[in-house]
Protein backbone atom coordinates (compact mmCIF):
# COMPACT_ATOMS: atom_id res chain seq x y z
CA UNK A 1 0.00 0.00 0.00
CA UNK A 2 1.30 3.71 -0.87
CA UNK A 3 2.43 5.82 1.95
CA UNK A 4 -0.23 9.26 1.51
CA UNK A 5 2.92 11.39 0.72
CA UNK A 6 4.31 9.20 -2.21
CA UNK A 7 1.07 9.60 -4.05
CA UNK A 8 1.38 12.40 -7.12
CA UNK A 9 -0.69 14.55 -8.34
CA UNK A 10 -2.15 14.99 -12.19
CA UNK A 11 -1.21 18.05 -14.06
CA UNK A 12 -1.67 17.46 -17.51
CA UNK A 13 -3.23 15.07 -19.42
CA UNK A 14 -2.24 15.06 -22.93
CA UNK A 15 -3.51 11.47 -25.26
CA UNK A 16 -1.46 9.14 -23.17
CA UNK A 17 0.78 10.79 -21.96
CA UNK A 18 0.01 12.18 -18.21
CA UNK A 19 2.21 14.89 -16.83
CA UNK A 20 2.14 14.17 -12.53
CA UNK A 21 3.86 16.07 -9.20
CA UNK A 22 4.99 14.94 -6.61
CA UNK A 23 6.67 11.77 -8.22
CA UNK A 24 10.38 12.56 -6.54
CA UNK A 25 10.33 9.02 -5.36
CA UNK A 26 10.33 7.17 -8.67
CA UNK A 27 12.69 6.63 -11.06
CA UNK A 28 12.64 6.17 -14.71
CA UNK A 29 10.98 3.22 -16.29
CA UNK A 30 9.35 2.78 -12.60
CA UNK A 31 5.51 2.05 -12.96
CA UNK A 32 2.67 3.78 -12.00
CA UNK A 33 -0.99 3.50 -11.32
CA UNK A 34 -2.84 6.48 -12.62
CA UNK A 35 -5.61 8.15 -11.35
CA UNK A 36 -8.43 5.66 -8.97
CA UNK A 37 -9.09 3.41 -11.94
CA UNK A 38 -5.38 2.54 -11.71
CA UNK A 39 -4.28 2.84 -15.08
CA UNK A 40 -1.35 1.17 -15.72
CA UNK A 41 1.77 4.01 -16.92
CA UNK A 42 4.97 4.26 -16.92
CA UNK A 43 7.98 6.97 -16.30
CA UNK A 44 9.21 7.94 -19.22
CA UNK A 45 11.37 11.45 -18.14
CA UNK A 46 11.78 12.60 -14.80
CA UNK A 47 12.33 16.28 -13.70
CA UNK A 48 12.56 17.24 -10.26
CA UNK A 49 8.85 16.43 -8.63
CA UNK A 50 7.42 16.35 -12.23
CA UNK A 51 7.22 13.03 -14.23
CA UNK A 52 6.29 12.34 -17.33
CA UNK A 53 4.45 9.19 -17.45
CA UNK A 54 3.18 7.19 -20.90
CA UNK A 55 -0.22 5.48 -19.85
CA UNK A 56 -0.87 2.10 -21.31
CA UNK A 57 -4.39 2.39 -21.42
CA UNK A 58 -6.70 4.67 -23.11
CA UNK A 59 -6.74 8.04 -20.98
CA UNK A 60 -10.30 9.25 -21.83
CA UNK A 61 -12.02 10.74 -18.54
CA UNK A 62 -8.84 11.23 -16.68
CA UNK A 63 -8.31 15.51 -15.55
CA UNK A 64 -5.57 17.38 -13.82
CA UNK A 65 -5.83 17.07 -9.81
CA UNK A 66 -6.49 12.80 -10.06
CA UNK A 67 -3.88 10.82 -7.95
CA UNK A 68 -1.08 8.48 -9.40
CA UNK A 69 -0.06 6.14 -7.47
CA UNK A 70 3.81 4.77 -7.65
CA UNK A 71 4.53 1.04 -7.08
CA UNK A 72 8.77 1.72 -7.18
CA UNK A 73 9.30 -1.61 -10.10
CA UNK A 74 10.47 -1.24 -13.45
CA UNK A 75 7.89 -2.59 -16.38
CA UNK A 76 8.62 -6.33 -15.58
CA UNK A 77 6.94 -9.35 -17.29
CA UNK A 78 6.25 -12.62 -15.74
CA UNK A 79 8.24 -15.75 -16.47
CA UNK A 80 7.13 -19.30 -15.82
CA UNK A 81 5.04 -22.29 -16.22
CA UNK A 82 1.87 -21.03 -18.00
CA UNK A 83 3.43 -19.05 -20.72
CA UNK A 84 4.02 -21.48 -23.57
CA UNK A 85 0.31 -21.27 -25.63
CA UNK A 86 -0.54 -17.67 -23.64
CA UNK A 87 -2.06 -14.86 -25.95
CA UNK A 88 -1.36 -11.46 -24.21
CA UNK A 89 -1.41 -7.83 -24.90
CA UNK A 90 1.23 -5.67 -25.25
CA UNK A 91 1.78 -5.15 -20.94
CA UNK A 92 1.69 -9.13 -20.85
CA UNK A 93 -1.84 -9.14 -19.66
CA UNK A 94 -3.69 -12.44 -20.61
CA UNK A 95 -6.07 -11.77 -23.50
CA UNK A 96 -8.35 -14.62 -23.42
CA UNK A 97 -8.91 -14.44 -19.24
CA UNK A 98 -9.72 -10.76 -19.80
CA UNK A 99 -12.39 -11.81 -22.29
CA UNK A 100 -14.07 -14.23 -20.05
CA UNK A 101 -14.29 -11.31 -17.12
CA UNK A 102 -14.93 -8.23 -19.49
CA UNK A 103 -15.58 -9.04 -22.63
CA UNK A 104 -14.50 -8.53 -26.40
CA UNK A 105 -12.75 -5.46 -24.83
CA UNK A 106 -10.21 -4.59 -22.37
CA UNK A 107 -11.94 -2.82 -19.53
CA UNK A 108 -9.72 0.02 -18.02
CA UNK A 109 -7.86 -0.09 -15.09
CA UNK A 110 -8.42 -4.02 -15.44
CA UNK A 111 -6.05 -6.92 -13.08
CA UNK A 112 -5.04 -10.23 -14.35
CA UNK A 113 -1.97 -12.05 -13.64
CA UNK A 114 -0.12 -13.11 -16.38
CA UNK A 115 0.81 -16.85 -14.80
CA UNK A 116 -2.32 -18.70 -13.67
CA UNK A 117 -2.08 -18.37 -9.63
CA UNK A 118 -4.02 -21.97 -8.89
CA UNK A 119 -3.04 -24.22 -11.78
CA UNK A 120 -0.80 -26.69 -10.12
CA UNK A 121 2.46 -27.83 -12.11
CA UNK A 122 4.05 -31.30 -11.55
CA UNK A 123 8.12 -30.22 -10.15
CA UNK A 124 10.72 -32.92 -11.24
CA UNK A 125 13.70 -31.75 -9.10
CA UNK A 126 17.33 -31.76 -11.24
CA UNK A 127 19.26 -31.41 -8.30
CA UNK A 128 19.35 -32.39 -4.50
CA UNK A 129 19.91 -31.23 -0.64
CA UNK A 130 23.27 -29.79 -0.80
CA UNK A 131 24.42 -29.50 -4.37
CA UNK A 132 26.32 -26.24 -5.02
CA UNK A 133 24.33 -24.34 -7.52
CA UNK A 134 24.68 -20.72 -9.42
CA UNK A 135 22.55 -18.25 -11.38
CA UNK A 136 21.26 -20.20 -14.53
CA UNK A 137 21.64 -23.80 -12.82
CA UNK A 138 18.56 -25.88 -13.79
CA UNK A 139 16.42 -26.84 -10.19
CA UNK A 140 13.84 -28.86 -11.65
CA UNK A 141 11.48 -29.30 -14.96
CA UNK A 142 7.89 -28.92 -15.83
CA UNK A 143 6.19 -30.58 -18.72
CA UNK A 144 4.35 -27.31 -19.60
CA UNK A 145 2.93 -29.05 -22.95
CA UNK A 146 3.56 -32.31 -24.61
CA UNK A 147 6.28 -30.56 -27.07
CA UNK A 148 7.89 -28.43 -24.18
CA UNK A 149 9.88 -28.83 -21.01
CA UNK A 150 9.95 -25.78 -18.69
CA UNK A 151 13.01 -25.44 -17.00
CA UNK A 152 13.29 -23.56 -13.72
CA UNK A 153 16.47 -21.98 -13.64
CA UNK A 154 18.18 -20.57 -10.62
CA UNK A 155 17.36 -16.30 -11.15
CA UNK A 156 20.19 -13.88 -12.12
CA UNK A 157 22.15 -12.95 -8.99
CA UNK A 158 22.25 -16.14 -7.00
CA UNK A 159 24.17 -19.02 -6.00
CA UNK A 160 25.09 -21.28 -2.78
CA UNK A 161 23.93 -24.60 -1.69
CA UNK A 162 20.39 -26.02 -2.13
CA UNK A 163 19.31 -26.05 1.61
CA UNK A 164 15.81 -27.56 0.65
CA UNK A 165 14.40 -29.00 -2.59
CA UNK A 166 10.90 -30.45 -3.26
CA UNK A 167 9.21 -32.62 -5.60
CA UNK A 168 5.24 -32.83 -6.46
CA UNK A 169 2.70 -30.51 -7.94
CA UNK A 170 3.09 -26.38 -7.02
CA UNK A 171 1.85 -23.12 -8.29
CA UNK A 172 3.83 -21.05 -9.45
CA UNK A 173 3.97 -18.65 -6.03
CA UNK A 174 4.77 -21.74 -4.20
CA UNK A 175 8.21 -22.55 -2.94
CA UNK A 176 10.16 -25.77 -4.72
CA UNK A 177 13.80 -24.69 -3.36
CA UNK A 178 15.48 -23.19 -0.68
CA UNK A 179 19.05 -21.72 -1.11
CA UNK A 180 21.41 -20.82 1.14
CA UNK A 181 23.75 -18.03 -0.02
CA UNK A 182 27.20 -17.62 0.63
CA UNK A 183 26.28 -15.31 3.29
CA UNK A 184 24.63 -17.83 5.16
CA UNK A 185 20.50 -15.96 4.08
CA UNK A 186 18.09 -18.42 3.21
CA UNK A 187 16.39 -17.96 -0.18
CA UNK A 188 13.14 -19.65 -1.44
CA UNK A 189 12.63 -19.74 -4.69
CA UNK A 190 9.78 -20.66 -6.88
CA UNK A 191 9.18 -21.28 -10.02
CA UNK A 192 8.13 -17.94 -11.67
CA UNK A 193 10.40 -14.88 -12.07
CA UNK A 194 9.53 -11.98 -12.66
CA UNK A 195 12.17 -9.44 -15.08
CA UNK A 196 12.26 -5.65 -16.44
CA UNK A 197 11.27 -5.72 -19.98
CA UNK A 198 13.77 -3.31 -21.06
CA UNK A 199 16.92 -5.49 -19.29
CA UNK A 200 18.09 -7.94 -21.60
CA UNK A 201 18.31 -11.17 -19.33
CA UNK A 202 22.21 -12.55 -18.70
CA UNK A 203 24.53 -14.72 -20.14
CA UNK A 204 27.80 -16.26 -19.92
CA UNK A 205 29.05 -15.24 -23.57
CA UNK A 206 28.02 -14.69 -27.15
CA UNK A 207 28.97 -16.55 -30.42
CA UNK A 208 28.81 -16.02 -34.20
CA UNK A 209 25.58 -17.76 -36.02
CA UNK A 210 26.81 -21.03 -37.28
CA UNK A 211 23.95 -22.89 -38.23
CA UNK A 212 20.87 -22.35 -40.52
CA UNK A 213 17.73 -21.71 -38.88
CA UNK A 214 15.75 -23.62 -41.70
CA UNK A 215 12.46 -21.82 -42.83
CA UNK A 216 10.58 -24.00 -45.62
CA UNK A 217 11.08 -21.19 -47.75
CA UNK A 218 12.53 -21.93 -50.91
CA UNK A 219 14.03 -18.54 -51.56
CA UNK A 220 15.15 -17.89 -47.85
CA UNK A 221 16.67 -21.05 -47.23
CA UNK A 222 18.58 -21.33 -50.39
CA UNK A 223 19.84 -17.53 -51.66
CA UNK A 224 19.14 -15.73 -48.39
CA UNK A 225 19.64 -17.90 -45.37
CA UNK A 226 19.16 -16.60 -41.59
CA UNK A 227 21.56 -18.13 -39.07
CA UNK A 228 19.87 -19.41 -35.94
CA UNK A 229 20.77 -16.29 -33.50
CA UNK A 230 20.71 -14.12 -36.48
CA UNK A 231 18.37 -10.78 -37.25
CA UNK A 232 16.87 -10.23 -40.11
CA UNK A 233 14.06 -7.66 -41.51
CA UNK A 234 11.36 -7.55 -44.04
CA UNK A 235 10.93 -4.02 -45.05
CA UNK A 236 7.90 -3.92 -48.19
CA UNK A 237 5.24 -1.79 -49.43
CA UNK A 238 1.74 -2.16 -48.73
CA UNK A 239 0.31 -5.28 -50.14
CA UNK A 240 3.69 -7.06 -50.70
CA UNK A 241 3.22 -9.84 -48.38
CA UNK A 242 5.12 -8.72 -44.93
CA UNK A 243 2.27 -10.23 -43.00
CA UNK A 244 2.41 -13.62 -44.92
CA UNK A 245 5.96 -14.15 -44.31
CA UNK A 246 5.94 -13.36 -41.04
CA UNK A 247 3.50 -15.84 -40.76
CA UNK A 248 5.16 -18.15 -42.50
CA UNK A 249 8.23 -17.92 -40.63
CA UNK A 250 6.62 -18.31 -37.63
CA UNK A 251 4.80 -21.69 -38.60
CA UNK A 252 7.72 -23.74 -40.71
CA UNK A 253 10.60 -22.20 -38.92
CA UNK A 254 13.05 -24.63 -37.55
CA UNK A 255 13.09 -23.75 -33.82
CA UNK A 256 11.55 -24.93 -31.06
CA UNK A 257 9.95 -22.19 -29.14
CA UNK A 258 7.72 -18.74 -31.26
CA UNK A 259 7.22 -16.06 -30.04
CA UNK A 260 5.22 -13.50 -32.28
CA UNK A 261 4.58 -10.03 -31.48
CA UNK A 262 1.98 -8.42 -33.30
CA UNK A 263 2.16 -4.93 -32.50
CA UNK A 264 -0.19 -2.41 -34.09
CA UNK A 265 -1.18 -4.97 -36.55
CA UNK A 266 -4.55 -4.83 -37.88
CA UNK A 267 -7.37 -6.93 -35.94
CA UNK A 268 -7.85 -9.35 -38.76
CA UNK A 269 -4.31 -9.79 -39.33
CA UNK A 270 -4.43 -10.84 -35.51
CA UNK A 271 -7.14 -12.45 -35.59
CA UNK A 272 -6.05 -15.03 -38.52
CA UNK A 273 -3.27 -15.70 -36.54
CA UNK A 274 -5.60 -16.45 -33.54
CA UNK A 275 -8.00 -19.09 -35.48
CA UNK A 276 -4.46 -20.52 -37.37
CA UNK A 277 -2.33 -21.52 -35.25
CA UNK A 278 -4.13 -23.71 -32.76
CA UNK A 279 -5.50 -25.62 -36.33
CA UNK A 280 -1.82 -26.02 -37.67
CA UNK A 281 0.45 -29.01 -37.13
CA UNK A 282 3.85 -29.12 -35.92
CA UNK A 283 5.70 -30.48 -39.33
CA UNK A 284 7.98 -32.08 -36.80
CA UNK A 285 5.42 -33.87 -34.16
CA UNK A 286 2.18 -33.34 -35.76
CA UNK A 287 1.25 -31.84 -33.05
CA UNK A 288 -1.08 -28.23 -32.45
CA UNK A 289 1.44 -25.40 -33.08
CA UNK A 290 -0.02 -23.40 -30.15
CA UNK A 291 2.14 -26.16 -28.16
CA UNK A 292 5.30 -24.17 -28.04
CA UNK A 293 4.18 -20.62 -29.45
CA UNK A 294 3.41 -17.86 -27.25
CA UNK A 295 1.74 -14.89 -29.11
CA UNK A 296 2.20 -10.99 -28.55
CA UNK A 297 -1.68 -9.44 -29.52
CA UNK A 298 -1.02 -5.51 -29.75
CA UNK A 299 -3.62 -4.31 -32.32
CA UNK A 300 -4.06 -1.00 -34.53
CA UNK A 301 -6.83 -0.23 -32.33
CA UNK A 302 -5.49 -0.80 -28.90
CA UNK A 303 -3.65 2.04 -27.03
CA UNK A 304 -0.64 3.19 -28.62
CA UNK A 305 1.68 3.42 -25.51
CA UNK A 306 1.05 -0.48 -24.86
CA UNK A 307 2.23 -0.72 -28.59
CA UNK A 308 6.02 0.59 -27.89
CA UNK A 309 6.17 -1.57 -24.85
CA UNK A 310 4.85 -5.00 -26.65
CA UNK A 311 8.12 -5.70 -28.36
CA UNK A 312 10.04 -5.53 -24.84
CA UNK A 313 7.12 -7.66 -23.55
CA UNK A 314 7.69 -10.12 -26.55
CA UNK A 315 11.77 -10.25 -26.55
CA UNK A 316 12.31 -10.53 -22.82
CA UNK A 317 10.05 -13.83 -22.88
CA UNK A 318 12.20 -14.94 -25.79
CA UNK A 319 15.24 -14.53 -24.17
CA UNK A 320 13.68 -16.47 -21.19
CA UNK A 321 13.49 -19.28 -23.30
CA UNK A 322 16.77 -18.98 -24.91
CA UNK A 323 17.84 -18.75 -21.24
CA UNK A 324 17.19 -22.82 -20.71
CA UNK A 325 18.72 -23.77 -24.09
CA UNK A 326 16.22 -23.75 -26.31
CA UNK A 327 16.37 -22.12 -30.09
CA UNK A 328 13.60 -19.56 -30.31
CA UNK A 329 12.28 -17.27 -32.94
CA UNK A 330 11.17 -13.68 -32.54
CA UNK A 331 8.57 -12.59 -35.28
CA UNK A 332 7.77 -8.94 -34.38
CA UNK A 333 5.10 -7.57 -37.31
CA UNK A 334 6.03 -4.57 -37.47
CA UNK A 335 8.14 -2.19 -36.08
CA UNK A 336 7.31 0.34 -37.98
CA UNK A 337 4.27 0.62 -35.98
CA UNK A 338 6.82 0.44 -32.82
CA UNK A 339 8.80 3.42 -34.07
CA UNK A 340 5.62 5.34 -34.76
CA UNK A 341 4.22 4.97 -31.34
CA UNK A 342 8.09 6.24 -30.14
CA UNK A 343 7.25 9.19 -32.59
CA UNK A 344 3.48 9.96 -30.93
CA UNK A 345 4.88 9.72 -27.47
CA UNK A 346 8.53 11.93 -28.54
CA UNK A 347 5.85 14.94 -29.72
CA UNK A 348 3.93 14.79 -26.97
CA UNK A 349 7.42 14.94 -24.66
CA UNK A 350 7.82 18.16 -26.88
CA UNK A 351 11.64 16.26 -27.77
CA UNK A 352 13.17 17.77 -30.54
CA UNK A 353 12.47 15.87 -33.52
CA UNK A 354 14.90 14.08 -36.04
CA UNK A 355 14.32 12.89 -39.37
CA UNK A 356 10.94 12.88 -40.72
CA UNK A 357 10.00 13.62 -36.64
CA UNK A 358 11.21 10.18 -35.39
CA UNK A 359 12.96 11.07 -32.23
CA UNK A 360 16.65 11.10 -32.02
CA UNK A 361 17.40 8.27 -30.63
CA UNK A 362 15.30 6.02 -32.81
CA UNK A 363 18.43 4.06 -34.11
CA UNK A 364 19.50 3.59 -30.54
CA UNK A 365 16.05 1.74 -29.67
CA UNK A 366 15.69 -0.17 -33.12
CA UNK A 367 19.88 -1.12 -32.28
CA UNK A 368 19.28 -2.19 -28.42
CA UNK A 369 16.31 -4.71 -29.81
CA UNK A 370 18.09 -6.27 -32.00
CA UNK A 371 21.17 -6.70 -30.25
CA UNK A 372 19.23 -8.73 -27.79
CA UNK A 373 19.67 -11.67 -30.86
CA UNK A 374 21.95 -14.46 -30.67
CA UNK A 375 23.23 -17.03 -29.95
CA UNK A 376 24.76 -17.23 -26.68
CA UNK A 377 26.25 -19.81 -23.86
CA UNK A 378 23.58 -19.63 -20.58
CA UNK A 379 24.15 -19.20 -17.32
CA UNK A 380 24.89 -22.11 -15.70
CA UNK A 381 27.62 -24.75 -15.13
CA UNK A 382 26.20 -27.26 -17.62
CA UNK A 383 27.68 -24.90 -20.88
CA UNK A 384 24.28 -25.05 -22.45
CA UNK A 385 23.76 -22.93 -25.64
CA UNK A 386 20.48 -20.84 -26.64
CA UNK A 387 19.75 -18.95 -29.81
CA UNK A 388 17.48 -16.11 -29.74
CA UNK A 389 16.57 -15.35 -33.94
CA UNK A 390 14.78 -11.89 -34.47
CA UNK A 391 12.89 -11.34 -37.64
CA UNK A 392 11.37 -7.95 -37.98
CA UNK A 393 9.15 -6.29 -40.46
CA UNK A 394 8.97 -2.71 -41.73
CA UNK A 395 6.55 -0.83 -43.29
CA UNK A 396 7.84 2.03 -44.80
CA UNK A 397 5.61 4.73 -46.37
CA UNK A 398 4.81 3.69 -50.33
CA UNK A 399 7.88 1.32 -49.66
CA UNK A 400 10.47 3.50 -49.44
CA UNK A 401 13.44 2.29 -48.28
CA UNK A 402 14.68 5.46 -47.57
CA UNK A 403 13.11 5.98 -44.38
CA UNK A 404 14.48 6.33 -41.00
CA UNK A 405 13.04 2.96 -40.05
CA UNK A 406 14.75 0.75 -42.67
CA UNK A 407 17.72 2.37 -42.70
CA UNK A 408 18.01 2.48 -39.02
CA UNK A 409 17.64 -1.70 -39.22
CA UNK A 410 19.62 -2.34 -41.99
CA UNK A 411 22.53 -0.64 -39.95
CA UNK A 412 22.00 -3.37 -37.57
CA UNK A 413 20.48 -6.36 -39.04
CA UNK A 414 22.50 -9.11 -40.99
CA UNK A 415 20.09 -10.54 -43.55
CA UNK A 416 17.43 -7.86 -45.96
CA UNK A 417 14.79 -9.76 -47.72
CA UNK A 418 13.41 -6.85 -49.69
CA UNK A 419 9.68 -7.02 -50.78
CA UNK A 420 9.40 -5.66 -54.37
CA UNK A 421 5.49 -4.43 -54.88
CA UNK A 422 6.36 -5.34 -59.14
CA UNK A 423 6.47 -9.44 -58.15
CA UNK A 424 3.54 -8.98 -55.69
CA UNK A 425 1.65 -7.09 -58.76
CA UNK A 426 2.64 -9.97 -60.79
CA UNK A 427 1.43 -12.86 -57.68
CA UNK A 428 5.47 -13.83 -57.38
CA UNK A 429 4.95 -14.80 -54.01
CA UNK A 430 6.94 -14.50 -51.71
CA UNK A 431 7.42 -11.13 -53.28
CA UNK A 432 11.03 -11.55 -52.09
CA UNK A 433 13.60 -10.03 -54.47
CA UNK A 434 16.62 -12.18 -55.38
CA UNK A 435 18.17 -9.13 -56.88
CA UNK A 436 18.08 -6.70 -54.29
CA UNK A 437 18.20 -9.03 -51.19
CA UNK A 438 21.16 -10.08 -49.21
CA UNK A 439 22.60 -12.44 -46.25
CA UNK A 440 25.38 -11.97 -44.08
CA UNK A 441 25.22 -15.16 -42.71
CA UNK A 442 25.72 -17.32 -46.13
CA UNK A 443 29.27 -17.74 -45.35
CA UNK A 444 29.27 -18.73 -41.87
CA UNK A 445 26.32 -21.22 -42.10
CA UNK A 446 27.72 -22.85 -45.45
CA UNK A 447 29.47 -25.49 -43.42
CA UNK A 448 26.31 -26.90 -41.74
CA UNK A 449 24.40 -26.67 -45.02
CA UNK A 450 27.24 -28.60 -46.54
CA UNK A 451 27.13 -31.32 -43.87
CA UNK A 452 23.47 -31.46 -44.38
CA UNK A 453 22.79 -31.23 -47.90
CA UNK A 454 26.06 -31.75 -49.89
CA UNK A 455 28.54 -29.47 -51.55
CA UNK A 456 26.40 -29.70 -54.42
CA UNK A 457 23.50 -27.44 -52.84
CA UNK A 458 25.54 -24.86 -52.44
CA UNK A 459 27.00 -25.31 -56.22
CA UNK A 460 23.79 -25.57 -57.59
CA UNK A 461 22.57 -22.00 -55.38
CA UNK A 462 25.50 -19.99 -56.37
CA UNK A 463 24.94 -21.00 -60.22
CA UNK A 464 20.70 -20.59 -60.26
CA UNK A 465 21.67 -17.33 -58.92
CA UNK A 466 23.81 -16.32 -61.46
CA UNK A 467 21.51 -17.71 -64.19
CA UNK A 468 18.77 -15.18 -62.27
CA UNK A 469 20.81 -11.83 -62.53
CA UNK A 470 22.25 -12.68 -65.99
CA UNK A 471 18.72 -13.17 -67.27
CA UNK A 472 18.12 -9.51 -65.76
CA UNK A 473 20.86 -8.54 -67.72
CA UNK A 474 19.59 -10.42 -70.94
CA UNK A 475 16.11 -8.17 -70.44
CA UNK A 476 17.24 -5.32 -71.54
CA UNK A 477 18.33 -6.72 -74.69
CA UNK A 478 14.86 -8.01 -75.37
CA UNK A 479 13.53 -4.87 -74.48
CA UNK A 480 15.87 -3.12 -76.61
CA UNK A 481 15.58 -5.31 -80.04
CA UNK A 482 13.49 -8.50 -79.00
CA UNK A 483 14.17 -11.53 -78.17
CA UNK A 484 14.51 -13.41 -81.42
CA UNK A 485 18.28 -11.36 -81.37
CA UNK A 486 19.10 -13.84 -78.75
CA UNK A 487 21.47 -16.53 -79.57
CA UNK A 488 20.11 -19.95 -78.94
CA UNK A 489 22.50 -20.45 -75.26
CA UNK A 490 21.50 -17.03 -74.06
CA UNK A 491 17.79 -18.00 -74.54
CA UNK A 492 18.29 -20.99 -73.17
CA UNK A 493 19.62 -19.00 -70.12
CA UNK A 494 16.16 -17.23 -70.23
CA UNK A 495 14.27 -20.02 -70.15
CA UNK A 496 16.53 -21.75 -67.04
CA UNK A 497 15.68 -18.71 -65.41
CA UNK A 498 12.37 -18.59 -65.83
CA UNK A 499 11.99 -22.18 -64.38
CA UNK A 500 13.99 -20.96 -61.62
CA UNK A 501 11.75 -18.06 -60.66
CA UNK A 502 8.25 -20.24 -61.17
CA UNK A 503 9.01 -23.84 -60.57
CA UNK A 504 11.48 -22.80 -57.37
CA UNK A 505 10.91 -19.67 -56.09
CA UNK A 506 7.47 -19.06 -56.26
CA UNK A 507 5.63 -20.77 -53.31
CA UNK A 508 1.81 -20.65 -52.34
CA UNK A 509 1.71 -20.21 -48.63
CA UNK A 510 -1.89 -21.37 -48.59
CA UNK A 511 -1.28 -24.46 -50.49
CA UNK A 512 -1.49 -27.58 -47.83
CA UNK A 513 1.96 -29.04 -49.85
CA UNK A 514 3.07 -26.43 -51.41
CA UNK A 515 3.17 -24.10 -48.04
CA UNK A 516 6.50 -25.69 -47.07
CA UNK A 517 9.86 -27.37 -48.29
CA UNK A 518 11.97 -29.30 -46.44
CA UNK A 519 15.70 -28.35 -46.93
CA UNK A 520 16.10 -32.07 -48.88
CA UNK A 521 13.51 -31.09 -51.14
CA UNK A 522 14.37 -28.14 -51.81
CA UNK A 523 18.02 -29.55 -53.19
CA UNK A 524 16.12 -31.94 -55.08
CA UNK A 525 13.65 -29.49 -56.38
CA UNK A 526 17.19 -27.13 -57.60
CA UNK A 527 18.69 -30.00 -58.13
CA UNK A 528 16.12 -30.84 -61.14
CA UNK A 529 15.84 -27.48 -62.48
CA UNK A 530 19.49 -27.17 -63.30
CA UNK A 531 19.49 -30.62 -64.23
CA UNK A 532 17.02 -29.17 -67.06
CA UNK A 533 19.80 -26.22 -68.62
CA UNK A 534 22.93 -28.20 -67.93
CA UNK A 535 21.78 -31.18 -69.99
CA UNK A 536 20.10 -28.93 -72.58
CA UNK A 537 23.05 -26.72 -72.49
CA UNK A 538 25.20 -30.18 -73.50
CA UNK A 539 22.67 -30.53 -76.37
CA UNK A 540 22.88 -27.50 -77.94
CA UNK A 541 26.37 -27.56 -78.20
CA UNK A 542 25.68 -30.88 -79.80
CA UNK A 543 23.73 -29.16 -82.39
CA UNK A 544 20.06 -30.12 -81.11
CA UNK A 545 17.15 -27.54 -81.82
CA UNK A 546 15.90 -25.13 -78.92
CA UNK A 547 12.35 -25.36 -79.39
CA UNK A 548 12.14 -28.97 -79.04
CA UNK A 549 14.24 -28.70 -75.74
CA UNK A 550 12.07 -25.70 -74.56
CA UNK A 551 8.70 -28.11 -75.72
CA UNK A 552 9.98 -31.14 -73.55
CA UNK A 553 7.70 -33.13 -71.65
CA UNK A 554 9.51 -33.83 -68.30
CA UNK A 555 9.30 -29.78 -67.73
CA UNK A 556 6.05 -30.15 -66.81
CA UNK A 557 7.23 -32.60 -64.14
CA UNK A 558 9.70 -30.48 -63.25
CA UNK A 559 6.85 -27.66 -62.31
CA UNK A 560 5.38 -30.07 -60.60
CA UNK A 561 7.69 -31.31 -58.05
CA UNK A 562 6.51 -28.10 -55.68
CA UNK A 563 3.38 -30.21 -54.88
CA UNK A 564 4.81 -33.53 -54.11
CA UNK A 565 4.45 -34.24 -51.01
CA UNK A 566 7.28 -34.61 -48.13
CA UNK A 567 7.12 -38.22 -48.17
CA UNK A 568 7.68 -38.87 -51.53
CA UNK A 569 10.18 -36.20 -52.03
CA UNK A 570 13.02 -39.22 -53.26
CA UNK A 571 10.74 -39.54 -56.87
CA UNK A 572 12.21 -36.20 -57.50
CA UNK A 573 15.30 -37.69 -58.45
CA UNK A 574 13.51 -39.91 -60.93
CA UNK A 575 12.93 -36.81 -62.78
CA UNK A 576 16.02 -36.10 -63.60
CA UNK A 577 16.57 -39.54 -65.08
CA UNK A 578 14.10 -38.59 -67.44
CA UNK A 579 15.37 -35.32 -68.29
CA UNK A 580 18.64 -37.24 -69.55
CA UNK A 581 16.46 -39.39 -71.35
CA UNK A 582 14.71 -36.81 -73.19
CA UNK A 583 17.69 -34.60 -73.93
CA UNK A 584 19.65 -37.86 -75.07
CA UNK A 585 16.69 -38.53 -77.92
CA UNK A 586 17.91 -35.02 -79.15
CA UNK A 587 21.16 -35.64 -79.40
CA UNK A 588 20.89 -38.94 -81.30
CA UNK A 589 18.89 -37.87 -83.75
CA UNK A 590 21.18 -34.74 -84.28
CA UNK A 591 23.89 -37.00 -84.49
Amino acid sequence: MNKKEDVGRILKVAGPLVIADGMGTSRMYDVVKVSDKRLVGEVIELEGQRASIQVYEDTGGIGPGEPVYPTHEPLSVELGPGIIEGIYDGIQRPLSDIASETGAFIARGVEISALPRDRKWVFEPQVKKGDKVSAGDILGTVAETILIEHRIMVPPGLAGEIAEIKKGSFTVEDTVAVLKTEDGKKVEITMMQRWPVRKPRPYSSKYAPVEILSTGQRVIDTFFPLGKGGTACVPGPFGSGKTVIQHQLAKWADAEIVVYVGCGERGNEMTDVLIEFPELRDPKSGEPLMKRTVLIANTSNMPVAAREASVYTGITIAEYFRDMGYSVALMADSTSRWAEAMREISGRLEEMPGEEGYPAYLGARIAEFYERAGLVECLGSDERKGALSVIGAVSPPGGDLSDPVVQATLRVVKVFWSLEATLAYARHFPAISWLRSYSLYADSVAESVRLTLGTKFLEDSKEAMRLLQEEDELKEIVRLIGLDALSPKDRLIMEAARSIREDFLHQNAFHEIDTYASPDKQAKMLSAVLKYYRESRKALDSGANLEDLIDLDVKEKIARTRYIPEKERDSIPKIEDQITSEVSSFKKEVS
